[in-house]
């Protein structure tokens, strides 16, 4: 019996959260609309539940369960609890948008903690079957997200593109993942590794095996040449699913790549680094040129996205700690970023109107001087313009890649910043110089007004001490890889 609870003490965030979601999706049947709010604060409580968990049970050594299938390592600890954090603020941020357009249901929250079960289990998993158990549970809850809203025609087409090119990335990654085991003969991600490292697998197989994982890492990521789905599921999705699909998802995407490459595929870095050049360079590239085009604000932030990606990979194919530790600094600021963003759209709408449009950011500074000022930190930080933190977390991630030797790859890097600097700029002097279309007041709930400022000014405070939290990622890094 102690054996068995021992197993299980790794594992408590999960079967916490699982127990808590079956339990609110009961409760909530109970519910009429009017005390929906129960279940809203019940949500928030389950995530709150979580983060204490899973603090009180990190050890700060790594610790398997589930016969080594699942690991509990700082790593995941880190992870899991901005993890926590960003899904909280996406619920305070989304409650309002959410309420005006019929939505706030049981189904939504349920699903929302669905999709973040699936996340954490990515996150800590060490074995092949148990990442792609979390990534399904992940990806078919964010299917049913996107399509939550039955009677638009958009989101329904969001859905679809989303799920058909979602099933195509998990083929591709399922194939991959299957001629690994056909040439290691193990689906353990640290046996994997020990067979790579004393040179007995057929390296042929696993090469073609290496590509099909890549191109499936890269369609979780979003990056070229796998992108397509970005701009259309951004655009179409209810801006609060949007929101969490472009934060939340990708910090367990972050922790899927470090478990694959960084621990599994180490040794393979010599191949799987030109792929991820290739990659870097083509994002870039397509999403700072096309973003430019663009009139709608997601659509827009949905490239700059791909951009972002981009600059990831550049940190990620350094495969190094120092590489690893600046890539996942970059991700974890990227979401505080995205956050924001996409919160200042939710702001700006109202009930039958989305602010999606560049256009509805005309003259905010004539409507809400503080709000106007939070988003130029938000546009900065995207930009990479100092004191924001994004240029730390650029500068960071270019210094890892010239130590690797890709000078050149860091010259095109700042090239293309510089491209993606263009309408990023735009937004501010949209807001600043133009005159107002809608004149309507801004005036959020107390929470979100809260959230929104702590989350504008922590892109300054960030970039003016970041220290604290590169030390975090850092020793993170360190003790887990």
């Amino acid at each position: 019996m102690n054996l068995a609870l021992a197993d299980l003490m790794p594992l408590l965030p999960e079967i916490f959260l699982l127990t808590a979601v079956s339990f609110i999706l009961i409760f909530d049947l109970f519910l009429s609309d009017e005390r929906r709010y129960i279940t809203y604060t019940l949500t928030l409580l389950t995530l709150l539940g979580c983060g204490w968990l899973t603090f009180t049970t990190a050890t700060g050594t790594p610790t398997y369960a589930m016969h080594g299938m699942f690991i509990d390592d700082m790593l995941s600890d880190v992870l899991k609890l901005v993890l926590y954090l960003t899904v909280a603020v996406v619920l305070v941020y989304s409650r309002e948008y959410i309420r005006l357009r019929g939505m706030f249901q049981g189904e939504f929250f349920a699903l929302i903690l669905f999709a973040t079960l699936g996340m954490m289990v990515m996150i800590s998993a060490s074995h092949f079957l148990t990442l792609y158990i979390g990534l399904e549970l992940m990806s078919l809850s964010l299917y049913a997200l996107v399509a939550l809203q039955r009677d638009s025609a958009i989101a329904s087409e969001a859905a679809m593109k989303y799920f058909v090119l979602g099933a195509l990335a998990s083929g591709m990654l399922l194939y991959g993942m299957s001629m690994l085991y056909g040439a290691t003969g193990t689906l353990d991600i640290s046996k994997i590794a020990a067979v790579l490292q004393q040179g007995l697998g057929n390296n042929v197989v696993l090469v073609f095996g290496l590509v099909f994982v890549i191109a499936g890492l890269a369609f979780k990521l979003g990056v070229a040449p796998f992108h397509m789905w970005i701009p259309d599921v951004y655009h179409g999705a209810p801006t609060a699913i949007t929101l969490f699909i472009g934060t939340a998802s990708k910090i367990a995407a972050l922790g899927f790549v470090f478990r694959i490459l960084a621990q599994g595929l180490q040794s393979l870095s010599p191949d799987w680094q030109s792929m991820l050049v290739i990659m870097a360079v083509l994002s870039m590239a397509i999403g700072n040129i096309t973003a430019i085009a663009q009139t709608n604000l997601k659509r827009m932030l949905a490239y700059s996205t791909i951009s972002h990606m981009g600059f990831l990979l550049l940190g990620l194919l350094a495969a190094d700690i120092n590489g690893y530790t600046s890539a996942m600094f970059y991700m974890l600021t990227y979401v505080l970023t995205s956050l924001g963003s996409f919160g200042m759209i939710m702001l700006l709408s109202r009930k039958g109107f989305e602010a999606d449009n560049l256009d509805d950011l005309k003259g905010l500074n004539q409507r809400s001087p503080w709000y106007a000022f939070i988003m130029l930190l938000l546009m900065f930080s995207l930009a990479g313009i100092p004191p924001t933190v994004g240029f730390y977390a650029k500068l960071s991630v270019l210094q890892a890649v010239v130590n690797a030797g890709y000078v050149w790859l860091a010259v095109v890097a700042v090239i293309f910043s510089l491209i993606g600097a263009f309408y990023y700029l735009r937004v501010v002097k949209l807001m600043y110089f133009d005159k107002p279309h809608d004149h309507n007041p801004i005036k959020p709930q107390a929470d979100f007004g809260v959230l929104m400022s702590a989350n504008g000014l922590g892109m300054l405070a960030l970039g003016i001490l970041p220290q604290p939290l590169m030390a975090i990622c850092a020793y993170a890094i360190g003790k887990s890889l």
